[in-house]
């Protein structure tokens, strides 16, 4: 076990951990809502530093991240626990694995290797990912820092739930981040998730102005999350408050976990996310999860052409120039799209 970063002590050997909006008040003995942070005679532990139950070579698409070095392999890992309880996750088995079988599987892999690993294997970024970074931070925060000292890069696939201090903590190493806004209605976070809606929102603010690159993505979920007016919130917010330019991915919902009995979404409910993300202001809107559709091409905003084409996740090709369109000359929202640095690339 290794001592938690970001958390108090108070009277009574209670600790209250600040790493996520939860911010957990933990009697002696007792766990945190994630389940792997302990507070053992007054001092909070995580339980899975080091631990690791997936390591995998992924296309940086398949985070989903569009435009952050696309084309390029991340070196992604994840421990066990999550602090949401969605009724629908798809990687439940890891995610609620300490929750559900009170059990912290995986093996033993040190920050250090990691980072080797993934510069043997070519990799351009380490991604923490398929559970929730927030509460494996520490060992996310060690591994980032070694990875930048590295060359590489670090991205947060996210729910969006840690608490500003953390995020200012990460700032430093953190180079993008793809965040799940499950729905724009605090009822269904409470429902489904077992959280609220406004610190995600807050956090999505903030890592817009720590000048971190960001994506979105939203599950939409029969009869969940799918009604057109919410679509719309969703849109309108990210147009409002991250920019037009930050893209938008809409992905498809296939049952899983506890939600077994809801139709999976159909294309046209997708296509017409799609179609009020671009009619409210959005450069740049994703259809994911569905191999099938055409929209995973990212296009100039300026005059449509096709300046990336994609494939079941992979790259066919990239036409972009210097970070321009090659036919009008408008600049293309991203990091490390053929040319310059990002913060060149940063417009709103």
């Amino acid at each position: 076990m290794k001592e938690a970063l970001l958390y108090e002590k108070l009277a009574d050997n209670k600790v209250r951990c600040n790493l996520c909006a939860h911010r957990c008040l933990i009697a002696e003995g007792r766990l945190g809502i994630c389940q792997v942070r302990e507070n053992e005679d007054g001092t909070l532990y995580t339980l899975v530093y080091g631990r690791t139950i997936s390591q995998h070579i992924d296309p940086i698409e398949k985070k989903p991240l569009y435009h952050f070095y696309p084309g390029s392999t991340a070196y992604s890992i994840a421990t066990p626990g999550c602090n949401f309880r969605c009724a629908w996750c798809q990687n439940w088995e890891i995610s609620q694995m300490p929750r559900l079988e009170h059990l912290i599987a995986g093996y033993e892999a040190a920050p250090e290797h990691l980072v080797e690993q993934a510069k043997q294997a070519g990799c351009k970024t380490l991604a923490y990912t398929y559970t929730e970074p927030t509460i494996f931070f520490e060992y996310a925060y060690d591994t980032a820092r070694l990875a930048h000292g590295a060359g590489l890069s670090n991205v947060f696939i996210t729910n969006g739930y840690m608490t500003s201090e953390t995020l200012d903590a990460i700032a430093p190493y953190l180079d993008a981040a793809n965040v799940d806004l499950k729905a724009f209605r605090d009822r269904t976070y409470r429902k489904y998730i077992g959280a609220q809606l406004q610190p995600v929102l807050d956090s999505l603010k903030k890592l817009k102005q720590l000048g971190i690159w960001l994506e979105v993505t939203t599950l939409v979920i029969p009869g969940i999350n799918d009604d057109l007016a919410e679509l719309q919130d969703i849109a309108d917010f990210i147009v409002q408050e991250l920019g037009a330019d930050t893209p938008w991915h809409i992905s498809r919902f296939f049952p899983d976990y506890k939600l077994r009995d809801v139709p999976i979404t159909s294309l046209e409910k997708l296509y017409q996310a799609r179609e009020i993300g671009l009619a409210g202001g959005l450069n740049y809107v994703y259809v994911g999860n569905a191999p099938e559709a055409a929209s995973q091409d990212t296009h100039c905003p300026g005059c449509g052409q096709p300046l990336i084409r994609r494939s079941q996740l992979s790259m066919l090709e990239n036409r972009i120039q210097q970070g321009c369109c090659p036919g009008c000359g408008d600049a293309i929202a991203g990091v490390g799209l053929a040319g310059p640095p990002r913060q060149q690339l940063h417009h709103n």
